[in-house]
């Protein structure tokens, strides 16, 4: 019933329930509800949508953050990208984080990039696969700029950050390469070091 209603929503596209369709979005506990809710929100012009998703950013839910963000880069207008701040970028909610990382790289404007790659590499080795997955995916969005950032992260002193930068390093030389693959040679690499798996670390 609430997946059709939020598909009714969108269809309609009525400014007058972007109110409702973003407090539900908080407060949603299922996936696809709520991805339906985003959709809906897509549709009604960006003018309206984006203060009260901007708003949720300061809410105390986390899901409320999560999904304001998530819906945010979707909608991919430019305009929002100064409230994508580094306490979101590092929130301590894994899911907040990584929804203001795949928000940040769709928003981030031009020349900016650098700055944001620095900011994202800060946290290589952080959380379990998935959120290190998004992280990586991130990253290698911003495409060749992550070059220079990335190696801070290979001359870590923790075996965790260097294996993280430099499956992220793969990653973004071969798009095709499995991320649990890139993170098993790369925790190889650092246990044995180069010289000892038959060439040098990509």
């Amino acid at each position: 019933m609430r997946l059709r209603a939020a598909l009714l929503a969108g269809t309609n596209a009525d400014p007058g329930l972007v109110d409702a369709l973003v407090a539900r979005c908080a407060i949603e506990p299922d996936f696809f509800v709520r991805d339906m809710l985003t959709w809906a929100l897509t549709r009604v012009p960006a003018e309206i949508t984006l203060p009260r998703l901007l708003a949720e950013l300061d809410s105390a839910r986390t899901q409320a953050r999560s999904q304001a963000l998530h819906t945010l880069s979707k909608i991919g207008d430019r305009a929002a990208w100064p409230a994508i701040t580094r306490s979101l970028l590092h929130d301590p909610d894994d899911e907040v984080a990584r929804s203001a990382w795949r928000a940040a790289v769709v928003l981030v404007p031009d020349g900016e990039q650098h700055a944001l790659a620095i900011d994202l590499a800060a946290q290589l080795g952080r959380g379990d696969r998935n959120v290190r997955l998004s992280l990586s995916r991130a990253l290698v969005t911003l495409g060749d700029v992550i070059e220079s950032t990335l190696q801070t992260g290979l001359a870590s002193g923790d075996p965790a950050v260097r294996a993280h930068a430099r499956a992220t390093r793969q990653l973004l030389h071969d798009p095709d390469a499995g991320f649990d693959l890139a993170v098993d040679e790369a925790n190889r690499i650092a246990a044995l070091g180069p010289e000892r798996v038959g060439g040098t670390a990509c």
